[in-house]
């Protein structure tokens, strides 16, 4: 099921609420919107097995980030400390911005 617009943006504060690193909360890295995934730091962590090449002249057993659904996690506010939905409000210039479903709080980057 693809969609066109995410409310997870890069910089984002977010909580995973399944999987094997549920609980966890990182900053999102980078958004895969052809792919419905993100990345999220230090989450989802997998070892990867490389050859000696010219970035990395030893080699070895690599840690690194994987991408996982994006409908795993949800979005942290700052003012609740709490995992919520996105609601979005309209100003009167005509820009939509992001709040918290329980607050009320506009949530920035």
């Amino acid at each position: 099921m693809k969609f066109d617009k995410v409310a997870i943006k890069k910089d984002d504060k977010v909580k995973v609420i399944t999987g094997k690193d549920r609980g966890k909360i990182g900053k999102v890295l980078k958004v895969l919107r052809k792919k419905d995934r993100i990345l999220v730091e230090k989450v989802n962590i997998i070892k990867r097995h490389t050859r000696p090449n010219a970035k990395n002249r030893q080699g070895g057993i690599m840690e690194t980030e994987a991408p996982i659904p994006w409908s795993n996690v949800m979005l942290m506010c700052n003012k609740c400390m709490a995992a919520t939905r996105v609601t979005h409000k309209a100003l009167e210039d005509g820009k939509k911005i992001r709040t918290c479903a329980k607050c009320g709080e506009a949530i920035e980057s």
